[in-house]
């Protein structure tokens, strides 16, 4: 059984972990200056699951870092290591999430099986290698649950680069792949002629991401490339509002019987076009008006482009996928089934514990903030109920885009308003509510991009995505 690390250790000494664990695995002895993509299937039920290869692939030059080949931060529903088969040494690993991962929690899971085609993505490897998967138990350990040897030179490996036919708009660059995060922007319901609102919607992308703290101070520690996918049509699928459509990536609203979020299941696809140019993080701009996307941790985000929380929605969803921020609100219409017993979440800005030695930002927390941190929360849960039932109500009435965001926009007015009113407002502590749980899970101050459609990260989340960002380029 592989263990989570300790919080204490992954906040105060993580990245000193990292060099030493990366420093006892040279690059150059075991992998090539190339990107192995190994293709899978991922079945099962809420009760089972399995893994069965598909295929190997080359997916263009390693962008990743060639001295922290470890990762210590351990993020994720799923963790999976690179091993040299004959001693056991790790020579390369990375946490990851998976829309099976979120699907296997819905009510559809218990009634039925479900197939998903996933990727692993890592060094090439130049001798045999063993790849292992963990998964994240009850009490959140990681137990294994598939290995695989992979040899380069099976049948099963394709070592050809593809040749893509898609067109690259550098948006933002400042070095070497290896040196920076690469996070590369994809085209989904632009048709042929919408490519220059694509480039201006990837330019906007990166403006939002680089006025918020703290990818505004580590502007430098990025590079930003888009790659423009046609689409046939404009826009997207929207099955519960009676929009279909076919579009290049798949994406689609509507997913987990939720509306606004939105995912691609041709992985395949995704993954090609993503590989036009190195990367490590993908963000999938849709062009789309109505408010929706979605992100999951080291998969993709998605985003609409064209609504008027385009630069919120950016910066939320690219939250999640980025640092696996938990989101920290807890009303919602997703079919997530939490479970009432809840164990300390592995995610960076939320915690069980109201202990000041206990919390991961503990060392942020004045001595004189009362712990749990009282503010208001009762009459920010009413005014809550109130927006959520007419939201439902409006989406029902199939209402127009605009109205939605009059709604929206009065909301986060009223939220911006009281929560810059309360006793502590603006105070690092532990404020009870976050992650679909009105009760017992804690966020570490009263508003964040994770929590409402404000600006700013928490004090937990920039910490966290500071942490993510080291690891790719130190």
């Amino acid at each position: 059984m592989k263990k989570i690390i300790q919080i204490t250790m992954l906040l105060l000494g993580a990245m000193l972990i990292v060099c030493q664990a990366s420093a006892d695995v040279n690059f150059s002895e075991y992998f090539k200056d190339q990107t192995m993509r190994l293709d899978y299937y991922h079945t099962g039920t809420a009760a089972e699951e399995h893994f069965a290869i598909d295929r190997m692939v080359n997916d263009g030059i390693w962008a990743g870092s060639k001295q922290q080949l470890i990762d210590e931060l351990e993020l994720g529903k799923y963790f999976f290591e690179i091993q040299e088969p004959q001693t056991g040494k790790v020579l390369f690993s990375r946490g990851y999430s998976s829309i099976y991962g979120e699907w296997e929690t819905t009510p559809e899971a218990k009634e039925e099986w479900g197939v998903f085609h996933e990727s692993v993505r890592f060094p090439w490897p130049r001798q045999k290698v063993k790849l292992v998967i963990y998964k994240r138990n009850r009490d959140q350990d990681f137990e294994q649950v598939w290995e695989y040897m992979v040899d380069p030179e099976s049948r099963r490996v394709n070592p050809a680069e593809l040749q893509s036919s898609y067109d690259v708009y550098e948006v933002a660059t400042h070095g070497k792949p290896e040196n920076k995060v690469d996070i590369v922007l994809l085209s989904e319901g632009y048709a042929p002629d919408e490519m220059d609102e694509f480039r201006s919607d990837a330019d906007r992308f990166a403006r939002a991401l680089f006025s918020t703290e703290p990818f505004a101070s580590r502007k430098e520690d990025f590079n930003i490339r888009a790659v423009q996918v046609p689409a046939p049509n404009s826009g997207l699928n929207h099955p519960q509002q009676d929009i279909y459509k076919r579009s290049a990536l798949s994406v689609s609203y509507g997913a987990f019987g939720s509306q606004r979020y939105a995912l691609g299941y041709d992985n395949k696809t995704i993954r090609d076009a993503a590989s036009t140019v190195p990367y490590e993080f993908t963000a999938i701009l849709m062009n789309d008006s109505i408010y929706g996307g979605g992100g999951i941790y080291n998969l993709y985000i998605t985003a609409a482009a064209d609504n008027a929380f385009h630069d919120y929605l950016y910066v939320h969803e690219f939250g999640h996928h980025f640092a696996s921020l938990a989101d920290e609100y807890y009303t919602s219409a997703t079919a997530y089934e939490m479970g009432s017993d809840v164990v300390e979440p592995y995610q960076l800005n939320v915690t069980t514990y109201t202990e000041k030695e206990k919390i991961k930002w503990g060392d942020l927390i004045d001595e004189n903030t009362p712990l749990p941190t009282p503010w208001g929360q009762e009459k920010f849960d009413k005014h809550g109920r109130q927006v959520q039932k007419k939201r439902e109500e409006m989406r029902k009435a199939k209402v127009s885009e605009k109205k939605m965001e009059q709604l929206f926009n009065q909301q986060r007015e009223w939220e911006e308003d009281y929560l810059s009113q309360i006793p502590h407002a603006g105070k690092v502590g532990a404020y009870q509510g976050a992650m679909y749980h009105s009760k017992g899970i804690y966020r570490s101050e009263p508003n964040c991009i994770m929590f409402t459609r404000t600006d700013e990260f928490c004090a937990a989340c920039r910490r966290a995505i500071n942490m993510v960002i080291d690891q790719y380029t130190r």
